[in-house]
C-alpha cells in the first residue's frame, strides 16, 4: 500500500515532458553567462584571432607588391574570422568536459531536460560564441582598413560564421571524450594544425607546393574556400563541398546529458 502525496498531480514516469524536451531561453540565458565568465576562453576565442590577423596580415604587407596588399590583407581577414569561429564553436562545445567532471550534467540527469536539448543548448551557445568571435575579428579588420564591398563583408561573414557549425559538433564529442583538464590541450594544436594547412592563415596559392598539395585534404579548406568565395570569385570547385562533408563526417557527440 503506498501513501498517497497530497497535491501531487502524477508520478515521475507519468509526469509530462516540457515542450522542446526543455529547450528553453532562460536555460540559453544561464549557458551563454557561464560561458563569458571564463575568462579564458573569452580570450582564446576573441582576443586570439585578433592578434593573429595583426601578425599574418603584416607579414603579408610586407612580403606582398603593393597591388596584392589590400587582396592579401581581406582574404587573411576572412580566414583569420573563420578560425576564430572554429575555435569558438569547438571550445563553446567542448565545455561538457567540465560540466561532466563537476557533475552538473549528472544534476541535469535529475531535471525533465532531455538529452537532445540539452546537445542543441550548447550548440546554439557555441555557435553564438562563434558569431560575437566573427564581429570581433571584422571589427578589427574595418579599424585597421581592410577594404572590402559591404554586400562582401556580409556574406563572408555569414559565411564565416556559418563554417563553425561544422566544428561545434566536434567540440562537444572531443568533451565527452577527453577529461576536462586535457580536452583543450587536445583540440587548439589539432585546430592550429587544419588551419595551417588548410589555407586559413595565409591563402592556399601562397602555402609552398608541398601544403598546397596537402591542402585539399584538410575539413577546413572547403569552409576557408566557401567564406573566400564572395571576394574572390572566379569558378565554384566542387572539391570544396566534399572538404566541408568530409568536416561534418567528424565523430558527432553522444546524445546524452
Amino acid at each position: 500500500m503506498s501513501a498517497g502525496v497530497p497535491g501531487a498531480t502524477g508520478s515521475l514516469e507519468t509526469r509530462g515532458v516540457p515542450p522542446l524536451g526543455g529547450f528553453n531561453l532562460t536555460f540559453l540565458a544561464i549557458e551563454i553567462r557561464r560561458l563569458l565568465r571564463n575568462r579564458r576562453t573569452v580570450v582564446a576565442t576573441l582576443v586570439v584571432p585578433v592578434v593573429l590577423f595583426l601578425l599574418f596580415k603584416s607579414t603579408r604587407r610586407g612580403a606582398a607588391g603593393p597591388g596584392l596588399t589590400g587582396l592579401t590583407a581581406a582574404t587573411t581577414l576572412i580566414g583569420i574570422a573563420v578560425y576564430g569561429a572554429m575555435l569558438a564553436a569547438t571550445s563553446g562545445g567542448a565545455r561538457v568536459s567540465i560540466e561532466r567532471a563537476l557533475g552538473w550534467s549528472r544534476q541535469l540527469r535529475l531535471t525533465p531536460l532531455r538529452p537532445a536539448a540539452y546537445i542543441a543548448i550548447k550548440l546554439v551557445t557555441a555557435m553564438l560564441l562563434g558569431l560575437v568571435s566573427v564581429a570581433v575579428v571584422y571589427a578589427a579588420g574595418i579599424l585597421d582598413g581592410v577594404q572590402m564591398a559591404l554586400a562582401t563583408w556580409v556574406l563572408t561573414g555569414v559565411l564565416a560564421w556559418a563554417a563553425s557549425f561544422v566544428f561545434a559538433s566536434f567540440g562537444l564529442f572531443m568533451g565527452y571524450l577527453l577529461p576536462s583538464e586535457n580536452v583543450m590541450q587536445v583540440i587548439g594544436p589539432i585546430l592550429a594544425v587544419f588551419s595551417l594547412f588548410g589555407g586559413l592563415f595565409i591563402p592556399v596559392s601562397l602555402l609552398p607546393s608541398v601544403m598546397q598539395d596537402i591542402a585539399p585534404y584538410m575539413p577546413t579548406y572547403g569552409v576557408a574556400a566557401i567564406a573566400r568565395f564572395p571576394l574572390v570569385g572566379g569558378a565554384f570547385d566542387p572539391v570544396w563541398i566534399l572538404s566541408v562533408v568530409f568536416a561534418s563526417e567528424l565523430p558527432a557527440p553522444p546524445c546524452r546529458a
